[in-house]
């Protein structure tokens, strides 16, 4: 029988084993995106976070930083989906520790350029030890084309929110 909502609710017939009725949630894809995040931002911060001490934003930002040495401020934040508001602390904090440094660009003295740190290097290095293991772990039960399909299928997503 259909609820208010229109959302089909279980009859007062149909055998209650203990089990809730998902039906309707299990046919979205956002709630398997949200449940799987959880999943995901549960393990890393247990493992990956606690291990090296680095959020998932702030590997990002090292990783990106360490493929395009040079990258302003501005087209980090661009290319991570960072808000200059929150690019600033995030940014103020790895160069604080360390791992990061900050340069007047040669060619504009407005921008400023990014460079990873030795120091930033290493620990870039452990935290992506951490996190192939982390993935490993949870995509254990995929093939390899299981997993490149999920990347892509989630990338269409990203790309078309995006545009």
């Amino acid at each position: 029988m259909a609820s208010p909502s229109g959302i089909e609710a279980v009859s007062a017939e149909e055998p209650r084993d203990g089990v809730t009725n998902t039906r309707f949630l299990d046919g979205l894809v956002g709630y398997w995106l949200r449940r799987a995040s959880n999943v995901v931002s549960a393990d890393f911060a247990s493992t990956v976070q606690e291990g090296s001490g680095l959020r998932s934003v702030l590997v990002s930002i090292l990783s990106v930083v360490d493929a395009n040495p040079g990258i302003s401020q501005t087209q980090l934040g661009r290319s991570l989906n960072i808000q200059r508001a929150n690019m600033v602390p995030l940014l103020s904090g790895l160069i604080d520790d360390g791992l990061l440094r900050r340069e007047a660009s040669a060619e504009d003295k407005r921008v400023l350029d990014l460079y990873i740190t030795p120091a930033g290097e290493t620990k870039l290095k452990e935290a992506t030890a951490m996190i192939m293991a982390h993935e490993k772990r949870l995509l254990a039960s995929f093939t390899a084309k299981e997993r490149q399909t999920l990347i892509d299928l989630l990338a269409k997503i990203t790309r078309a929110e995006a545009q």
